[in-house]
């Protein structure tokens, strides 16, 4: 681990990014090195330095000044040579695009070009983080590039789809405005395209700075540790009294996770996207940790297709880069509905699943209130193959709630029974002393020590390393 990777001694940096053509690149600041630089076209490349922190990164702009971005097949290799150069020098790639396409003109040599550049961003998956910016038009080939990445920033101007309004009013006769069909409220609510939101480009790539600071620059990497002064043993009280006294009341459970980061500091990424599951990046004792949590202010913090896309990518891309995975449960299931179960809810369901069966990093979970049923073991349950599996005592582990339980169980009693098998069901079954005898549960913990024991686990479980099975890739759900 590096301490204050890409940073001066003082913290500040004096290399200004610059963002535009490649001869305005060198004159704006003379250590940005060019790639590609003879090469006419809306595409410029080049290795050079972020914003505030100084990070190394290669960075590509795709001018949309220029033929309105459209790609021919020089501006896709340029793509292709930039993220072969992040690639050999094992930092990370960040693409600031805008683009109405693959270039008509040159017919399927521009095809051709879009090709290679989608597959040498496919040789960078998992190796070193991909980050786009996406600040205008994104047609088509151009569009699916910002899937590809691992985290896209959308500015207002941002309009991302592969078939535009009017493919759209003729197929279907709905009649769309750029913006409604993909704009950045889209992508960012309905979509989850867009992993983070800025005003322009120069924020959105402060927005980038901020999201890389909490990464390694490749895989073999282990993230940078930041010194700070939050100690290890704070302890949390408030969070004794975060629960609402209503087993079915809501909380926002991104004050659990500010209370266990460091400073209270945490970045959501693709907070608008299903909104019931938080995915989120903090620090504790100055290390980066990616946190999976429930959110019972949506949904009541159940499980739909969208959530478990979310929780699957997000832990597929901690696992990537190293980043220990610590998951927060209060959930009451999987939601049902004929709808989601026609659009493939076990397919999908099973995408976060196999996410934490292969995660290899340190992986901690807290039960904080309700874990039922199939949602329980998905959300990296201990015989999905977590280190740690902890619990405060409010936790609530069973195959479903009482009142469920009792109507199965005792549907031929009156309304009176049930309400008395009700709360027995409850005293016996609804805590975490019956899974903690079978050792499903490591330990169960006061809320006020639950940023001492997590800290000190993570540190712990640091050294963790897991010997990978030799197969070519797993075949998981998509």
């Amino acid at each position: 681990m590096r301490l204050g990777a890409n940073r001066g001694a003082d913290g500040a940096v004096s290399e200004v990014m610059a963002i535009g053509p490649a001869d305005e690149a060198r004159e704006a600041n003379p250590t940005f090195l060019a790639l590609r630089a003879g090469v006419k076209g809306p595409a410029a490349a080049g290795v050079t330095r972020l914003p505030v922190t100084g990070r190394k990164v290669v960075l590509v702009r795709i001018d949309r000044k220029v033929r309105r971005g459209t790609l021919a097949a020089a501006d896709s290799e340029t793509i292709a040579a930039a993220a072969h150069t992040a690639l050999a020098q094992r930092i990370p790639l960040v693409v600031v695009l805008a683009s109405a396409g693959a270039d008509v003109f040159e017919g399927a040599a521009s095809l051709d070009g879009w090709g290679r550049a989608a597959h040498a961003l496919t040789e960078c998956s998992g190796v070193i983080p991909v980050v786009m910016v996406a600040y205008g038009l994104a047609v088509s080939g151009p569009a699916l590039l910002l899937g590809m990445a691992d985290a896209v920033v959308m500015t207002p101007e941002a309009v991302a789809y592969v078939s535009g309004p009017a493919a759209v009013a003729q197929l279907t006769g709905l009649h769309l405005a750029p913006e409604e069909l993909g704009g950045q409220r889209v992508h960012a609510r309905s979509t989850g395209v867009a992993a983070l939101l800025a005003d322009d480009v120069p924020s959105g790539l402060e927005t980038v700075a901020g999201f890389l600071d909490y990464l390694p620059d490749h895989a073999d990497e282990e993230p940078p540790v930041w010194p700070g002064g939050d100690p290890a043993n704070r302890p949390t009280p408030e969070l004794r009294d975060l629960l609402p006294v209503s087993p079915t009341g809501s909380y926002d459970v991104r004050h659990a996770i500010a209370a266990i980061a460091d400073d209270a500091a945490l970045l959501e990424l693709r907070a608008g996207w299903a909104p019931q599951l938080v995915t989120a990046l903090c620090r504790v004792e100055g290390r980066t940790v990616g946190v999976v949590a429930n959110q019972p202010q949506s949904m009541a913090g159940t499980l739909d297709i969208a959530a478990s896309q979310k929780g699957a990518r997000f832990v597929g891309f901690c696992d990537s880069f190293n980043v220990p995975l610590l998951t927060l449960v209060d959930t009451p299931g999987f939601m049902p509905g004929k709808d989601l179960e026609w659009r493939g809810m076990i397919r999908h369901g099973a995408q976060l699943v196999f996410a934490y069966a292969e995660a290899t990093v340190p992986r901690v979970c807290l039960i904080m209130r309700k874990a039922f049923g199939g949602a329980y073991i998905v959300m990296d349950s201990k015989g999905m193959g977590n280190d740690l599996c902890l619990a405060w005592p409010s936790a609530q582990v069973a195959v479903m709630g009482a009142q469920g339980a009792v109507q199965i169980l005792h549907r031929r009693e009156d309304a009176e029974a049930q309400a008395r098998l009700v709360g027995e069901y409850e005293e016996s079954y609804l805590n975490p002393y019956v899974a903690a005898a079978r050792g499903f549960i490591d330990q169960v913990i006061d809320p006020g020590d639950t940023r001492k024991v997590i800290a000190s686990s993570l540190r712990m479980l640091a050294t963790k390393r897991e010997r990978i099975v030799a197969r070519k890739h797993g075949n998981g759900p998509l």
